[in-house]
């Protein structure tokens, strides 16, 4: 097989193992990603947060449970992406569903030509209110949205994974704007955050908690946020208004259209559906690197 048919083949190989582990896992079971092969989409940015590209093939590496691996394939390359925005529309946001959705209004004003994002709300349960669309405008029914009822933030989460994994594009993310309160999904974190590293989902968070909120509650909200964020590849954003909001989407849009795709076959090949942490190092000085955490491997029957 050559190299440059490996990338193609593994989207449609994702896509399909994806949506076979939605229909036959029992809820309470994991999804996994087959071990065949293990794809990366890792963002690169300065210390000014500017995204960094024409970096060379050799200055990667990759290890798997520190072990390095061999790097089948590098592209850099700039690359339409699809993005699906979630907006927390529960009661604990009644002050709050206007400014989540200008937030989402300035993520929309970054979107390139051939850029697709998808906007879903949720509250007691998740709905779709735009389909994936270039446009940067929203449509009416966004608008009408009001605060009310319990939070399911996890199976909104994986709703936004089920969607993105029926695409072709070679970069997906979810962008979630909510407060971090989950009071009654039926999926857990753990079920949502695996889901979206098996379809090779990054997801941006923004924490959208009032500003006299504190205590153990907003702690552990935000590392809700923060988990999905820091283990999928993408970023945690802790301010919810703004100029440092503006250029934290401007940045997000801007990494997301420039990442380096790596992808490499692990050395461990054992189906025993256990975590394999992962960790990419680029042999150049003051560079961020954020790419996921790891994946979990198949188990065997």
């Amino acid at each position: 097989m050559r190299r440059t048919t490996l990338f193609p083949l593994y989207i449609l190989l994702t896509t399909c193992l994806f949506s076979a582990a939605i229909a036959q896992e029992p809820d309470d079971e994991i999804i996994s990603v087959d071990s065949s092969i293990v794809v990366l989409n890792a963002s690169i940015t300065d210390s000014s947060g500017k995204a960094v590209g024409g970096l060379a093939s050799g200055l990667f590496k990759v290890f798997e449970d520190g072990v390095e691996q061999e790097i089948r394939l590098m592209q850099a390359e700039e690359t339409p992406f699809a993005a699906v925005i979630l907006l927390d529309t529960s009661g604990s946001m009644e002050t709050r569903v206007s400014l989540a959705r200008s937030a989402a209004i300035q993520f929309l004003q970054g979107l390139r030509i051939d850029d697709h994002a998808a906007i879903l709300n949720f509250d007691s349960k998740v709905e779709t209110v735009q389909e994936f669309s270039n446009s940067r405008d929203m449509r009416d029914r966004v608008f009408d949205l009001k605060a009310g009822g319990m939070t399911v933030l996890n199976d909104a989460v994986f709703k936004a994974v089920e969607m993105l994994a029926e695409r072709a594009d070679k970069r997906r993310a979810v962008v979630v704007l909510s407060d971090g309160a989950d009071t009654m999904s039926r999926k857990s974190a753990d079920k949502a955050l695996d889901a979206a590293l098996a379809a090779g989902v990054t997801i941006y968070t923004v924490d959208m908690s009032a500003i006299n909120t504190g205590g153990v509650a907003r702690r552990q909200n935000q590392g809700v946020l923060k988990n999905f964020a820091e283990k999928s590849g993408g970023r945690f954003i802790a301010t919810p208004g703004g100029i440092a909001m503006r250029d934290a989407f401007r940045q997000i849009v801007e990494e997301l259209g420039l990442q380096y795709t790596i992808a490499y076959e692990p050395s461990n090949t054992k189906k025993d559906g256990k975590w394999r942490a992962i960790e990419l190092r680029v042999a150049q000085p003051n560079l961020t690197i954020r790419t996921r955490k790891g994946y979990r491997a198949p188990k065997a029957k």
